[in-house]
């Protein structure tokens, strides 16, 4: 039987715009097996899960589950934990780690704040700090949401360990499972389908330098749908691979058609008219759920404006 990976990649589905969506990630180390859904189906207590779920709800924030690649001992106590936050949006992009021993004290955190982009009241509560390390590598793992997260993505994450890449976890659920493996990529926050070894590699190294690696990404988290298939249009076109220059600023219309206003840090604005299709011929969006036609993120032009036009805008 074939797999929802294999027939999204037969039929050249593009990646651009499908990215799950957070300003600020919350990453919590458990250890063991985790269920379809890690938050309440894990050896993390289900309450403290569900209280978080609901604690996150509406602010930005995004919970997801880490544990070290490799053979995962059953073990149901956790003496120490690490924690990341990372919030992705350019101009206030950073990453904290923590490490607690009392994961319940995850409930004292201000998910407001830390959806607006505020790392205080992390550092505050749980002792963070800065990360310093290598930037962060999260393969999604979880075969219990979908299968191919298991088949492609756990031996993702093994053969990046035993090659020596630092800053590799497995991770919950970044959403896409057709494009297993898929990978999120953090502090800035861009995540990536259909990934190999020697890509992640090479898309690391750019986080290291401060680039952004646009072949294979679905798109930064910090933006919607049409605003990830935008900004990516936009390094495309402008050659521009630095992270951090640029920003949406501005998405008007709703589906299926949007105008997104891209900016650069350098003054410069584009607009780029981006169109939601359907994914034909219908295809499963995930392994054993009935064919479906997802939605595709098409951008069907890219402009740059003058800055008399940006001064003066148009339209709503």
């Amino acid at each position: 039987m074939s797999t929802c990976a294999k027939v999204s990649r037969d039929l050249e589905e593009p990646l651009a715009g499908t990215a799950a969506t957070a300003r600020t990630w919350l990453l919590v180390e458990q250890p063991g097996p985790w269920g379809a859904k890690a938050l309440t189906s894990s050896h993390l207590d289900p309450a403290l899960g569900r209280a978080l779920e609901k604690a996150a709800e509406g602010t930005g924030v995004r919970i997801a589950l880490i544990r070290r690649p490799g053979r995962h001992a059953d073990c149901h106590t956790v003496a120490e934990r690490q924690v990341y936050a990372a919030h992705t949006t350019p101009g206030n992009v950073w990453l904290h780690k923590a490490t607690t021993s009392a994961p319940e004290r995850l409930l004292e955190l201000d998910f407001t704040e830390l959806g607006e982009g505020l790392p205080g009241t992390f550092d505050a509560t749980l002792d963070g700090a800065p990360h310093t390390g290598d930037p962060l590598a999260l393969v999604c793992t979880n075969g219990r949401r979908d299968r191919c997260c298991a088949l492609l993505g756990r031996p993702l994450a093994a053969e990046l360990a035993a090659s020596g890449v630092d800053g590799i976890w497995e991770v919950t659920h970044l959403g896409g499972h057709r494009f297993s493996p898929t990978l999120l990529v953090l502090p800035f926050g861009y995540a990536y389908g259909r990934a190999e070894a020697h890509a992640v590699k090479e898309i690391l190294q750019g986080v290291r330098e401060g680039r952004v690696v646009t072949e294979g990404c679905r798109g930064s988290s910090a933006w919607e749908r049409p605003g990830q298939a935008a900004e990516l249009a936009v390094r495309t076109a402008a050659h521009e691979d630095t992270a951090g220059a640029l920003s949406v600023v501005r998405t008007e219309g709703s589906a299926p058609r949007w105008e997104v206003t891209v900016a650069h840090a350098d003054g410069r604005h584009w607009l780029v008219t981006v169109a939601q299709g359907a994914a034909l011929p219908p295809r499963p969006e995930s392994c054993g759920s009935a064919l479906g036609s997802p939605a595709r993120m098409d951008v069907m032009a890219v402009r740059e404006l003058s800055r008399t036009a940006v001064a003066h805008p148009t339209g709503h």
